[in-house]
């Protein structure tokens, strides 16, 4: 069975409709010159940034995985490593990320990696009825239940975002 796909698909929605998961998709024009592609897509989507969640990829202890957080606060790496056990968390390299995932930085969806890593869902996700997360590439984002992010990727969930600090 090939991993054909329709036009606009990526593998993270290829993924939610051969699972039948209920999800809505969401694309706005990205614009390239923008700091924040989470904030962005909030912003392009008029939705309240708290339920859009950026998907982080880090280095535990030497092996990658995946932090889904929203986009209005940082990734706690400590947090993301007692979360998983481990002992020390930093973020991966970029290009280790995106090779690993099958997708560009900016871009990269929780759903549908190439190789799937092990994912901690931020339990913040769990007081909404949908979030919003990557649907694989910049510009294009997929709504779904947060029950169904962490089915679909065998996620935990833990306290793993933390707000922003002021500047």
């Amino acid at each position: 069975m090939g991993k054909k796909q329709r036009p606009g698909g990526t593998p993270a929605t290829v993924v939610l409709e051969k699972t039948g998961t209920a999800f809505t998709l969401h694309s706005y024009e990205h614009d390239p010159a923008v700091a924040s592609y989470g904030e962005e897509a909030a912003q392009a989507l008029g939705t309240a940034p708290e339920r859009v969640f950026k998907t982080l990829v880090a280095d535990i202890d030497g092996v990658l995985a995946v932090a889904v957080v929203p986009v209005t606060g940082a990734l706690d790496l400590k947090a993301l490593a007692s979360a998983t056990g481990g002992k020390r968390a930093a973020m991966a390299d970029p290009a280790a990320a995106e090779r690993t995932t099958g997708y560009v930085r900016g871009g990269i969806s929780p759903l549908g990696q190439r190789k799937q890593l092990r994912t901690v869902v931020d339990s913040s996700a769990l007081d909404h009825d949908t979030v919003f997360v990557s649907a694989g590439k910049r510009g294009l984002e997929v709504e779904l239940a947060p029950q169904d992010l962490v089915k679909l990727t065998s996620a935990g969930t833990a306290p793993i975002g933390r707000a922003a600090r002021a500047s």
